[in-house]
């Protein structure tokens, strides 16, 4: 290995403790979109006593934060979100002799909340790149600057995207990142933008017996509202998805005529030009269902985000770093709690990585690395795909990527097929297979960003493949004077 990308290695290894302890004081905390208060403190007060500057309050974001060191170019950053989701219980299985599921759904309410997406660990793992980072750029001398964002809300209200508004990614030579998964890959292809609307019924509200010509009742305009989006369905891309959820249904009493509902809609699209045309459409309809049961409507923006943009440059510098450091590797105990998780769950045998879904070859190249491996955890790096690759979930690295040249890579942190957003991911998040994912996350990025500050030849070429990608131009899905909301 090349001397300063040990150096950088050496440093994170040496700074495990510390790594471990933040991911964890994370997965407790578990706060939610816009809510993370104590994470953020803690990111700010670690960071600044690494010797990190630190400035609170980015773009706006109370729980929003960038912690940077050097100077000069290249500028590299470093994405960390940090907030959980709501309805998932946490799960310690490191003290627990057996699982019982059935309790566990028990104990789903709507104040529970967990990181059900792994955060603690993408957080933890930028941070300790970041950490050795500095080191490097202490240690060779080299000019450059590098920055660790502090992201909140990914999964409420898509912070990337309103910096991306606001033209702070703009300064980056590149941006890198991982996610939690079940394998060991360089993420690449595309991803669906997303746009969130809240949609809020007026009407007049009656005696439903007594008097229900004198009723305007805004839940018959919800519920026709969503009539109306489920025969557009049928006239919107094959890769296009509306979601809904009744937020507000306008009380408990039948015998009252509802004057106030609401709706929360979530539209997505390949690219984020179509999912606005998309959104446009599904405007009318709430105008259309106000119309029809003489109530208002009220249209409130909640987020946007944007699709991503392939960088097969970056992609190959972090592949081969991939390759040089390996994957992390498990023991016996870890093992059997993953086989303890891994049977609550279907899937678990299916053949993992991005390409699977789309090449036979690739797939029966990764099913033959899981016989290999003969374990439910997958401690092994899946070939580079290097075909076209879709995913229907959404996120505002997107937004990133849009703007500058942008990586994600991802590392083993449950087992194989685990399920998204579930207490299976809650509970390895706060085990030690979480916590070796983020640490060996922190290795991987760093050694490719060390890569970047060494050769500007490969800062150039990234760029160059970015703006041909987006030659078309970037649609910001964040209208102007839109702020973050809880």
């Amino acid at each position: 290995m090349d001397k300063y990308k040990k150096i950088a290695v050496e440093e994170i290894e040496k700074k495990e403790k510390l790594i471990y302890d933040v991911s964890d004081k994370i997965w407790d905390y578990a706060e939610i979109s816009l809510q993370e208060n104590k994470s953020c403190k803690l990111y700010c007060k670690v960071m600044g006593d690494e010797g990190f500057e630190v400035r609170k309050g980015l773009g706006g974001i109370t729980t929003a934060f960038m912690a940077s060191f050097g100077s000069g170019k290249p500028v590299i950053g470093l994405l960390a979100e940090y907030d959980a989701l709501s309805g998932i219980p946490k799960c310690d299985v490191e003290k627990k002799e057996h699982l019982d599921v059935e309790k566990l759904e028990e104990s789903i309410t709507s104040d529970s909340s967990a990181h059900g997406c792994g955060h603690n660990l993408l957080g933890a793992g930028a941070m300790a790149a970041a950490i050795g980072i500095k080191k490097y750029l202490q240690e060779s001398g080299h000019e450059g600057t590098i920055i660790l964002y502090g992201c909140p809300g990914e999964e409420g209200c898509a912070s990337k995207a309103f910096f991306a508004r606001d033209g702070i990614w703009n300064d980056l030579d590149a941006a890198l990142t991982w996610h939690p998964a079940d394998c060991n890959e360089v993420v690449t292809g595309s991803s669906n933008s997303c746009i969130q609307v809240k949609y809020t019924f007026k009407g007049v509200s009656s005696h439903a017996s007594a008097a229900p010509e004198k009723g305007r009742s805004a839940l018959d305009a919800v519920e026709l509202m969503n009539i109306g989006v489920q025969f557009l369905r049928e006239h919107m891309s094959d890769k296009a998805r509306v979601h809904y959820a009744i937020t507000d249904a306008g009380g408990i009493s039948p015998n009252v005529v509802q004057a106030r509902a609401q709706v929360l809609y979530m539209v997505r699209s390949n690219h984020v030009k179509e999912a606005l045309e998309l959104q446009k459409r599904v405007d009318k309809i709430a105008e259309g269902a106000a119309l029809m049961t003489d109530t208002t409507v009220e249209r409130t923006f909640i987020d946007g985000m944007s699709d991503t943009v392939t960088n097969r440059t970056l992609e190959k510098i972090a592949y081969s770093n991939f390759e040089e450091l390996g994957v992390p590797s498990h023991n016996e105990a870890e093992l059997q709690i993953a086989e303890k998780i891994a049977l609550t769950y279907d899937g678990r045998d299916k053949n993992p990585g991005i390409g699977s879904s789309f090449d036979e070859e690739y797939a029966r190249k990764s099913a033959l690395l899981r016989k290999e491996n003969a374990t439910y955890m997958n401690d092994f790096l899946l070939p580079h795909f290097l075909g076209d690759a879709f995913e229907a979930s959404s996120t505002d690295v997107g937004d990133v990527s849009n703007n500058c040249p942008t990586l994600q890579i991802h590392v083993a942190s449950w087992p194989n097929g685990c399920p998204g957003h579930s207490w299976q991911n809650v509970a390895c998040g706060g085990t030690s297979i979480g916590r070796k994912a983020a640490l060996h996350a922190g290795k991987v990025l760093a050694a490719t960003a060390i890569d970047l500050f060494e050769n500007k030849e490969i800062i150039k070429e990234s760029t160059l493949e970015l703006m041909e990608r987006t030659k078309d131009g970037y649609n910001c899905p964040i209208p102007e004077g839109a702020l973050a909301k809880i």
